[in-house]
């Protein structure tokens, strides 16, 4: 035989039987996440790596629309006080136990009392769960309360492995379990966080990836580059200066939608020793520090008038925000005088802010005004990890920091200014606030639920334990040959029928 024919019949032989290449993701973060336990993290990034890794009980749509996840359905008491749920049968987490009822009246009892959990003020309202078949629960409320399907369409609605939780208590975090399509490899911080396919998952079919990798790149020129060079395949919250570079760029695509959250300054004003400051101590300093920043100059100076500049909890665009408090004009002198009236010429401020370039560019151009009202800023940079850690402890004066917003209004304010809720990183305690927002949960209708949070914000837009500055667009750029990555208001990267092109 021709030994240039054997060959090629042996590579041909060869080749036939190579394994397919894997399907490997590869997504760049703004920052690296924390503690991969549902119930004691906070950050954005976290959130992103739990929608492939921790299913939910509810899950939303691009419209905001809440649909079943691991509840395939729900029903309220005629008097809103008994929330009743039907699960989703034939589930499993990663470790091989069962998903069930029992395994849900765990994680709601360990988000209630575990002592590092944050979810504890987002089911305040529950008395009680109670199993009331395989795969039924009942919610028992102490009061009616209109936001607890939006906390199961979140952190409080994961479910991770009662067996797993039990075994590994506060370090659950470092080998986490749970029931999403993929299960968790490995982790190096600030490297990179590996979960692979989860060949059990209940809706596998929709899966198309044999892995997935997040990778914190915390600057964003370096982010778009990896992408351009095909290290990475999508990259979350590109920067809007680079907006135009990447969509002119035939080997990528951009998607983008409005978020729910907010971004600006929480002060500390009463969380520790470093609270008994004159931005701590004063709410006329915090008002000055406020009416001395230009937002819409901001948005065009650091985001080419990207975003919407902001002074409450949500947008203006929405429902919810308060138009008797609209977005403030810069105001130096007013600033000044009130620095006089708190007894002050001027003020010193250390403002935390993460390491990364745009968060830097924003705390530049605050400090830039600030200046000019008699602020003057020390700006210290932080790995995010550890500015989140410093929040939480009270070892800040000021804190650049944002949240990613929540469908329901209670998501973007009560954790964050009820008396010791569990982001209540500023310490501000006003009973008053309190009543207001848990009468809100309950209120019976959105006119009476937005009267009172009405009422609420006139209030903090006084004391001013956060400064907001703006609202973002998430903006997400991609290889070209990744097809079905759908834009969410919530900034998650859902990847259900998300697939290499062919």
């Amino acid at each position: 035989m021709n030994r240039k024919l054997l060959a090629g019949l042996m590579l041909g032989v060869g080749l036939s039987v190579t394994p397919a290449l894997a399907a490997d993701l590869r997504i760049a973060l703004n920052s690296d996440a924390d503690v991969l336990d549902p119930d004691q993290s906070r950050t954005f990034v976290g959130r992103i790596v739990y929608t492939s890794l921790c299913d939910k009980l509810i899950d939303i749509t691009p419209d905001l629309k809440m649909i079943p996840q691991l509840a395939t359905a729900w029903s309220w008491s005629d008097d809103g006080k008994t929330l009743t749920m039907e699960l989703r049968q034939g589930v499993t987490f990663h470790d091989g136990e069962p998903f069930n009822a029992e395994a849900v009246a765990y994680n709601i009892e360990r988000s209630m009392t575990l002592p590092e959990s944050k979810r504890k003020s987002e089911f305040a309202s529950v008395e009680k769960t109670e199993v009331t078949g395989e795969y039924e629960i009942k919610f028992h409320l102490k009061n009616p309360d209109a936001t607890l399907l939006a906390q199961l369409a979140d952190r409080g609605g994961m479910m991770i492995s009662p067996k797993a939780a039990k075994a590994e208590g506060v370090d659950f975090g470092a080998n986490p379990v749970c029931s999403g399509p993929f299960k968790f490899k490995e982790r190096v911080a600030q490297d990179r966080i590996s979960l692979v396919k989860f060949d059990e998952y209940w809706n596998a079919d929709k899966i198309h990836f044999d892995s997935v990798t997040f990778l914190p790149i915390p600057d964003t020129t370096v982010r778009l580059a990896n992408l351009r060079s095909g290290d990475i395949d999508m990259l979350e919250r590109l920067a809007a200066t680079d907006l135009s570079a990447a969509k002119a760029d035939s080997k990528l695509k951009v998607e983008a939608a409005t978020s729910l959250g907010y971004q600006g300054l929480t002060l500390n004003v009463g969380n520790g020793e470093r609270a008994k400051t004159p931005l701590g101590e004063s709410k006329l300093v915090r008002q000055a520090l406020s009416l001395s920043i230009d937002r819409d100059a901001l948005n065009q100076v650091v985001f080419e008038g990207a975003f919407q500049p902001g002074n409450q909890q949500v947008s203006p665009a929405s429902p919810w925000y308060n138009k008797d408090i609209p977005v403030p004009a810069r105001d130096v002198e007013k600033a000044k005088a009130l620095l006089k009236e708190a007894g002050y010429d001027r003020v010193e401020i250390e403002y935390s802010v993460p390491n990364n370039p745009v968060q830097m560019q924003i705390a530049q151009v605050v400090q830039a005004m600030a200046a000019e009202a008699n602020i003057d800023i020390k700006i210290v940079s932080k790995e995010f990890a550890k500015l989140i850690n410093d929040d939480t402890s009270g070892d800040f004066e000021a804190s650049q920091i944002g949240w990613s917003g929540r469908i329901d209004p209670d998501g973007n304010i009560h954790a964050f200014t009820v008396c010791g809720a569990g982001m209540n990183d500023s310490g501000y305690c006003n009973p008053e606030i309190d009543e207001l927002l848990n009468a809100a949960r309950s209120a019976p209708d959105d006119a009476s639920r937005k009267a009172l949070y009405d009422k609420a914000t006139t209030i903090l837009d006084k004391d001013l334990p956060i400064v907001y500055f703006y609202h973002v667009k998430w903006i997400w750029a991609l290889s070209n040959k990744i097809e079905g990555f759908k834009p969410y208001p919530d900034g998650m990267i859902r990847l259900e029928d998300v697939k290499f092109a062919d």
